[in-house]
């Protein structure tokens, strides 16, 4: 049976809230589909580079995980995000600014 899924916007709110207690700045960069809308997470370690990330399903086992969609020069990466949201306007974007690069996704509660 999958695995009952969050609103995105209610995703969207409890990550932004999560970063904020770590004092990880976070923006909203793009607002997706409340409902449904996938959401990509831009991490800048302000050095000019930059890695961007989304949401992988494994069909067989329903269980998701975050994957890497582009990463390297800063510019590079938000081409690569311009691109997605071409044929995806419902997708959220979200920046995390961090020196140290991090971005929470990792943790447990967040895939």
């Amino acid at each position: 049976m999958p695995e009952p899924r969050l609103a995105a916007g209610v995703w969207v709110a409890a990550y932004m809230a999560r970063l904020r207690a770590a004092a990880i700045p976070v923006y909203v960069t793009a607002k997706g589909d409340e409902t449904a809308g996938a959401v990509l997470v831009k991490s800048a370690t302000m050095d000019g580079s930059a890695t961007c990330f989304q949401r992988s399903y494994d069909l067989t086992s329903g269980a998701r995980s975050w994957v890497v969609l582009a990463e390297g020069d800063e510019r590079e990466v938000d081409a690569a995000i311009a691109r997605q949201r071409e044929f995806d306007p419902d997708l959220w974007v979200l920046e995390v600014e961090d020196p140290r690069g991090r971005h929470l996704l990792d943790e447990e509660g967040l895939a």
